[in-house]
């Protein structure tokens, strides 16, 4: 599965915010990979879309840990791209595709 769908993403709705949802597994040796978090901030800086708040856990999910990035953009003047923009080029970056 994790071949498949080596991690999950979506932008979503959360009141008047947008967040972005990244979850990827958790080896087998319970590390993570730290520059998952590297890669997701270096593709938002390249798509102009600014931070507001993150918070990174770790959840089991069907008996597998999963490490979970939840961003919170700041829509300060509304998202400079769209939300199929920002899912598309942090996917990129996190699969090694750009």
């Amino acid at each position: 599965m994790e071949l498949l769908r080596p991690l999950r993403l979506a932008v979503a709705s959360r009141g008047p915010d947008t967040e972005l949802l990244v979850a990827n597994p958790v080896e087998l040796s319970s590390r993570g990979r730290p520059l998952v978090f590297y890669d997701i901030t270096l593709a938002l800086k390249n798509l102009n879309t600014p931070i507001f708040s993150v918070e990174i856990g770790r959840h089991m999910i069907h008996d597998r840990e999963w490490e979970v990035y939840r961003i919170l953009l700041d829509e300060g003047d509304g998202l400079p791209v769209s939300r199929n923009k920002i899912e598309e080029g942090v996917r990129k970056i996190l699969m090694g595709w750009e």
